[in-house]
């Protein structure tokens, strides 16, 4: 049993810190742009046909924004692929593609090659996901007595895992359909975090259980009650690397509504060479930058801890309250901080960076000043940045605008992280006459 002295759960502070040193390179361009394209052509077949009420939801779902969540968003990810590996079985294709002339040829060599790019896509996120779970249990286990106590939780956990996988056998049985089947997955999963966040909580006699006849250290219980919080440390995770996986997310999601939408038209809405190419093309990059996406995360997870000494915590704290502030620049604004300097050879200084996990890291930065009149110069020149710190001394009183421009970006926002002070002017002692005179003696 691992000694829990001295230590802490993580806090939100660790794991920025942390999760400074792993950056996520940002997503290919060509992401945002050929789900743009996808989506468009999805858009194109309803003009043949209204849609279903199954594809009435799908579009629904397509129109909303991913979730704030990594894990929920990874479940998603999978979810499509499996719906999208059901449509691209053989069997499943539409009647007259089945039997493909020359004319289709080329759409179903692309569906061969899709499909095994899905199919490798979804096996490594299932082992990711199985592997994750198991460290975190093991982890956790690491924590608990090392006698016929621990023995009793894991059999406790076989079981519990064995009935919910029943119950989705059941599920499946009954010829329900994978919507709801990753419905209750996804159930089965906000339940097991429901129940370490009531272990975490327990009070009166069932605390006194938990704790000493089951052996469970209150630091373990405190980190089983706060992790998931919203404003917890995971928020941390889901800030820095939710970002790009969002954006997988909605490229997925448009994929599979186009290809549903095609299978329902295609006796009327057979596809051009070039949206062929677009299709082929779009699931290439989504494999490609899904897979970068989990072997970068599993590798991050895998180096995260989950305890760490009260005095790194502490001291991470207290580095974290250097009056710093946090903005969101949405797409097509700006954010400014105006100051009004009362004196010259006052000093203006600034620090900035976009927080990492932000998609497309910099933006515009310039530096205004503003007379009584309205009269505007130009003090720093606009330039993009990802960071930057400097300063300048005023020769002029009066206000000066500090400016991040994200008007350029159509899509993305930015999440700025930044500090300005003003500092006034160091003015030295007046000198006595009596030391004037002593010097003048000298």
């Amino acid at each position: 049993m691992a000694s829990t002295q001295g230590v802490v759960p993580i806090t939100r502070e660790f794991l920025a810190s942390y999760y400074d040193k792993h950056p996520f390179a940002p997503l290919s361009d060509d992401v945002v742009r050929l789900s743009s394209e996808i989506r468009s052509m999805a858009s194109d077949l309803l003009n043949s046909s209204p849609p279903s009420q199954e594809e009435i939801l799908l579009i629904e779902e397509a129109d909303r924004d991913p979730v704030h969540k990594i894990d929920e968003n990874l479940w998603k990810n999978r979810e499509h692929m499996e719906e999208i590996l059901y449509l691209l079985d053989r069997s499943h294709w539409p009647q007259a593609l089945q039997s493909s002339t020359s004319e289709d040829s080329e759409l179903a060599t692309v569906l061969v090659k899709i499909k095994d790019l899905f199919q490798k896509s979804f096996k490594n996120l299932v082992a990711f996901q199985a592997k994750n779970s198991e460290r975190v249990f093991n982890t956790v286990m690491t924590y608990m007595p090392q006698d016929f106590r621990g023995t009793l939780i894991r059999q406790q956990k076989e079981r519990s895992e064995k009935n919910k996988q029943a119950t989705v056998d059941a599920l499946v049985s009954s010829g329900a359909s994978i919507r709801a089947r990753y419905a209750l997955l996804w159930e089965q999963q906000m339940e097991r975090r429901r129940q370490l966040a009531q272990l975490g909580s327990a009070t009166g006699v069932y605390k006194t259980l938990v704790k000493y006849l089951v052996g469970v250290p209150q630091v373990l219980l405190d980190f089983v009650r706060t992790i998931n919080d919203d404003d917890g440390p995971m928020e941390e995770q889901r800030k820095r690397y939710g970002p790009p996986l969002y954006h997988l997310t909605a490229m997925i999601l448009f994929i599979r509504l186009f290809l549903s939408l095609l299978w329902g038209r295609y006796e009327t809405s057979k596809l051009k060479t070039d949206q062929v190419t677009v299709l082929n093309r779009a699931v290439d990059v989504y494999a490609l930058e899904f897979e970068r996406f989990v072997a970068f995360i599993s590798e991050v997870f895998a180096d995260s801890p989950f305890f760490i000494s009260a005095e790194v915590a502490g001291a991470l704290q207290g580095r974290n309250n250097d009056d710093f502030k946090e903005t969101t620049v949405l797409a097509g604004k700006t954010h400014e901080v105006s100051l009004e300097v009362d004196a010259i050879n006052s000093y203006i200084a600034w620090e900035f960076s976009l927080v990492q996990g932000t998609v497309n890291l910099d933006i515009g930065f310039s530096v205004e000043y503003m007379d009584a009149f309205g009269n505007k110069t130009l003090i720093l020149p606009y330039m993009r940045y990802g960071s930057d710190q400097g300063n300048f001394c005023t020769v002029q009183a009066g206000n000066y605008k500090l400016i991040w421009d994200n008007s350029y970006s159509s899509f993305f926002k930015k999440v700025l992280r930044y500090k300005v002070d003003c500092i006034p002017p160091v003015v030295e002692p007046e000198k006595s006459k009596n030391e004037v005179d002593t010097k003048l003696e000298g």
